[in-house]
């Protein structure tokens, strides 16, 4: 190191400077850094003021080295291309920050490969956890990541019976239960576009819901037409216009989600559709996208910042070392809104 540099690095500001612009203890600029929620919010303007006056940053090299954590946890999202898990992040972001834990993201695009390379990388980064989706995922990285001592926890699925802790719903149970709705109202020839079922638990949870509810009404699952396709609302308004040339023709069509549903909501409109009175469209997942599109979107509403809250907490405890004993079920609730209707009349 050059000697400009060392007496570079010698005038920098210290934590002990922070506190006596602040004046309070060295202590209570540490707190206010690491636990901001838990100082009064008088003293945290204070020091936090001091801190930018005086251009101080925390030397958290250090601070891992000492500690053996970075307080960094990292997120691993299938995609950012739309709102899905834009509202269960932030409010994830949110808590993390006012336990003075940094948020590390990326997204992998539904690859299992790129997943498992980012993994390795927030791993290698240091994060003290890591917030996965779903299930579905080889043995083998979940061996990597016990073996290194990182903390897991799966979020957007509940099933009681994996054995890794979790918390988000019950895809399959949430599922069937708009589906009945749409059978309670008459519906006999049923649609479905999913996501690729193939590792990715959610989704095919959600295809078993709208099976069992079939099973429960006296029909055969297999007549349910299925289509398979990438989430996107170009690919949502594809499938709904491949399901017109099936027949017989379904009155229904279940989708995946919402980003799904409105690409067939619009697609149904271009070929001169009526919904729901020729076709009832639902999704999944109750985005902002599911009440602003016309006519607004029946679907099942997922609490997702209930869920990004209490993931975040339940992370923070397991990186102290106290995980929660069990998964959480959290509840959703259906949104019967505009695309759902009778099927029409013969």
């Amino acid at each position: 190191m050059s000697r400009k540099n060392r007496e570079s690095e010698h005038n920098l500001p210290t934590l002990a400077d922070v506190a006596k612009r602040a004046e309070v203890s060295t202590a209570t600029v540490s707190r206010c850094l690491n636990s901001p929620g838990q100082v009064q919010e008088a003293t945290r303007i204070k020091v936090m003021t001091a801190v930018h006056d005086l251009g101080y940053s925390p030397n958290f090299g250090a601070r891992a080295l000492a500690a053996r954590r970075t307080n960094t946890i990292g997120a691993i999202i299938p995609t950012m291309e739309n709102a899905i898990f834009a509202r269960a992040i932030q409010a994830f972001q949110e808590e993390l920050h006012a336990s003075g834990v940094t948020l590390l993201v990326s997204s992998s695009s539904y690859s299992p490969e790129i997943e498992e390379e980012q993994i390795r990388t927030l791993v290698a980064r240091g994060a003290d956890a890591l917030l996965l989706i779903g299930h579905d995922r080889s043995q083998a990285i979940y061996e990597f990541l016990e073996n290194r001592g990182v903390p897991v926890l799966i979020s957007w699925a509940y099933d009681p019976t994996m054995t890794r802790l979790s918390i988000g719903f019950d895809n399959r149970r949430a599922m069937a239960g708009l589906a009945k709705e749409v059978l309670r109202l008459g519906h006999r020839h049923i649609g479905i576009i999913s996501a690729e079922c193939a590792g990715n638990d959610r989704a095919r949870a959600r295809v078993d819901g709208v099976r069992d509810a079939m099973r429960e009404h006296g029909l055969d699952p297999e007549m349910a037409h299925l289509i398979e396709t990438p989430y996107s609302i170009e690919n949502g308004g594809k499938a709904l216009r491949r399901m017109t040339e099936h027949y017989p023709r379904p009155t229904a069509v279940i989708c995946g989600n919402d980003v799904l549903a409105v690409g067939a909501v619009q697609m149904a409109r271009e070929l001169g559709l009526r919904v729901p009175g020729d076709v009832s469209i639902t999704g999944f997942d109750d985005i902002e996208l599911a009440r602003v599109v016309d006519p607004p979107l029946t679907t099942v509403h997922v609490p997702h910042r209930e869920m990004g809250r209490q993931a975040a907490r339940l992370l923070v405890d397991m990186v102290a070392g106290h995980p929660a004993r069990e998964s959480v079920r959290l509840e959703t609730t259906l949104r019967l809104r505009g695309t759902l209707g009778p099927p029409p009349a013969k």
